[in-house]
């Protein structure tokens, strides 16, 4: 028996040093690539991460960043999805995934991203604004007016809420509106030249 305690001890003293060394060389491996990424070395940032032997939501978001700003779009896509996968309720990660979506000129996929978000947390503030924001580009006005709206109500002093809100409401025809939006604009931006002219295009 104290045979036994002899050597179970110095073999709890093994995992739990195993353990400590492997979390030290994980954090080192993150703190390396953030290290590398801002000196723009983004490759050799993905490579730093990609030494971790792992498959967990923190690696594959920022391997899809790392491959955003290092312009792979559909690698950073492909890491982005792994960790929706991972996190399904992780807004970061919708957002992150429109980022090289967007750069591809994939809009449905923007758009679907957005609507996922929009369903966890109806009042975010990106996925509100850009979806608007693409409907609005479409010329689908009247879709564009259900997320700037809601925008501008929970936002009611933000520019970019309120002159986009201004641009949705003249091109529905709602002309007084318009022009009181884009007064509020210039009130926020006094030289915004966007709230000048739509209140010359108003009068």
């Amino acid at each position: 028996m104290d045979l036994l305690k002899h050597i179970y001890i110095p073999v709890i003293f093994f995992v739990l040093t195993q353990n400590i060394y492997g979390q030290n060389s994980v954090i080192d491996c993150y703190q390396q690539s953030y290290k590398l990424e801002n000196e723009g070395k983004y490759m050799a940032a993905i490579g730093m991460l990609k030494r971790i032997k792992a498959d967990t939501y923190a690696q594959n978001l920022r391997l899809g960043w790392l491959y955003y700003l290092a312009g792979q779009y559909r690698q950073g896509l492909d890491y982005y999805a792994k960790a929706i996968h991972i996190r399904p309720n992780s807004i970061e990660a919708k957002l992150g995934y429109v980022l090289p979506a967007a750069k591809l000129k994939m809009w449905k996929q923007v758009g679907d991203q957005y609507d996922a978000i929009l369903q966890i947390d109806p009042n975010n503030y990106k996925a509100n604004y850009y979806r608007g924001l693409i409907y609005y580009n479409t010329g689908n006005y009247k879709k564009a007016a259900q997320y700037i709206n809601r925008l501008v109500n929970l936002y009611p002093f933000d520019y970019d809420a309120v002159i986009l809100a201004g641009w949705n409401t003249y091109y529905m025809k709602n002309i007084n509106q318009a022009k009181a939006l884009f007064y509020e604009a210039k009130l926020i931006r006094p030289s915004s030249e966007s709230a000048t002219q739509g209140l010359k295009i108003c009068k």
